[in-house]
């Protein structure tokens, strides 16, 4: 529930010029109390076009990527007309996540928000244990003023007939097109058939693919669209890149980790097992690191995202389950061990440093079967990434293991063994 003091990492504003001071979008007091608190003085550009829209029952498409602040860009208002309307002991917003971290992402901005008011939330999502289940029952029926909820296991709880929304005032899809990229497809539309029709709909996602417009016209009406920076880096992101084959990866992220204590670093993988590959293999050479992905409780997860913003772990081991789901101030770097399968995603990934007109940097690990990935996201975000050449000892590797083949094959090219003539030596069989 919001009763919490605020995060530490939700603190300093983000800056920018000829933008509108919360102050004049005539918020609650309360709630302009707690973005004081924040030290949060000027709205982002999706901020400044969205608020005045949903504060006036508009219908919203918002395309945004991951850290043009969108999630105080429906937070704020929905929480000023719920501290407006003096209705209680039903639940009025609902918001559908695709993940836990963002879910438990979003309930900790909208404590802090609503620190000095009185609104109620709970975040809702799989992992935990009955005592939870129990907690998020108890939310739904007696009616948490904003439910923040991943799709599955909204469902669960609906399917168990003392889920009752058909008193809410807005619903909200957060990073739409990766519920729909899950195959959440069915869930939502369950949900949404389930709900208010009445409702305001607000629905934010970082592209806007042929499925997420088809989803939209079943769920909003009459929508205002709002477009901001789509599928481009920060300013503040210097990208780089080394073509590096798969068994010199470890050796290479060694290289660079090697003289980056203290800093803040997150590595993705695209898979569970290269995550876990990762972490031993860095766990071994004693590097402060900590590891995230779905095969791990979600109080083990918790802890160490805890870790990892208290500055206890140094190093993020993360699949792209947390490419969208983290808010971490001050993170310094970002690695790819291996190119995302989507090239929106590398823009997610490296969106996590260089937040709030910091600079942060970012590197990729492209082993030869993924250039052709590489070049396809080279091309979403308009501009080449430079290459930087393997330290020495590296290259000298990298040269013998490509001379390791052609030695293997001999004179003739063949990749046979020695004496393969391509014919039987007993010659053909007799009938």
């Amino acid at each position: 529930m919001c009763n919490f003091a605020p995060p530490f990492e939700l603190r300093g504003a983000y800056k920018s010029i000829n933008l509108l001071n919360f102050t004049e979008f005539d918020l609650d007091p309360d709630l302009l109390d707690g973005l004081d608190a924040l030290n949060f003085k000027t709205a982002t550009p999706i901020q400044e076009r969205a608020i005045p829209l949903i504060l006036a029952g508009k219908d919203l498409i918002g395309v945004a990527q991951t850290g043009t602040g969108k999630t105080a860009a429906f937070v704020l208002p929905v929480l000023h007309k719920i501290l407006t309307s003096n209705e209680a002991n039903y639940t009025q917003a609902l918001v559908i996540v695709p993940t836990r971290e963002l879910a438990s992402q979003i309930e900790k901005v909208i404590e802090a928000y609503s620190y000095f008011t009185g609104v109620s939330c709970i975040a809702i999502y799989g992992g935990g244990k009955g005592a939870e289940f129990t907690q998020e029952k108890v939310a739904l029926t007696s009616g948490a003023d904003i439910i923040i909820a991943t799709p599955g296991r909204l469902i669960a709880h609906m399917n168990l007939g003392y889920v009752n929304f058909s008193r809410l005032r807005f619903l909200i899809l957060d990073e739409a097109d990766r519920m729909l990229d899950m195959g959440f497809q069915p869930d939502l539309l369950t949900i949404i058939g389930k709900v208010n029709p009445q409702r305001q709909s607000l629905m934010f996602s970082a592209t806007m693919p042929p499925s997420v417009l088809k989803l939209a016209k079943t769920m909003l009406r009459n929508p205002e669209m709002i477009t901001i920076a789509l599928s481009k880096p920060a300013e503040g992101v210097s990208q780089h890149v080394y073509m590096v084959q798969d068994r010199l990866k470890i050796p290479l992220l060694t290289d660079i980790l090697k003289d980056k204590g203290g800093q803040r670093i997150v590595i993705f993988g695209s898979t569970k097992l290269a995550v876990s590959m990762v972490f031993k293999q860095l766990n071994a050479r004693r590097f402060s690191v900590g590891q995230i992905s779905s095969d791990l409780e979600q109080s083990e997860r918790e802890q160490v995202m805890l870790d990892f913003r208290n500055r206890k772990v140094d190093i993020l081991v993360a699949t792209d389950v947390l490419s969208r789901g983290i808010d971490v101030d001050g993170i310094d770097m970002v690695i790819n061990y291996d190119v995302p399968r989507d090239a929106e995603d590398y823009v997610h990934r490296i969106g996590r440093t260089a937040r709030a007109e910091r600079k942060g940097a970012a590197l990729t690990l492209i082993s030869p079967v993924d250039s052709l990935r590489f070049k396809r996201i080279e091309a979403l975000i308009g501009k080449p990434v430079e290459r930087l050449p393997l330290p020495e000892h590296l290259a000298a590797e990298a040269a013998k293991m490509k001379e390791e083949p052609r030695k293997s094959t001999g004179s003739s090219g063949r990749s046979g063994r020695p004496g393969n003539t391509g014919r039987s030596k007993t010659g053909p069989k007799k009938k």
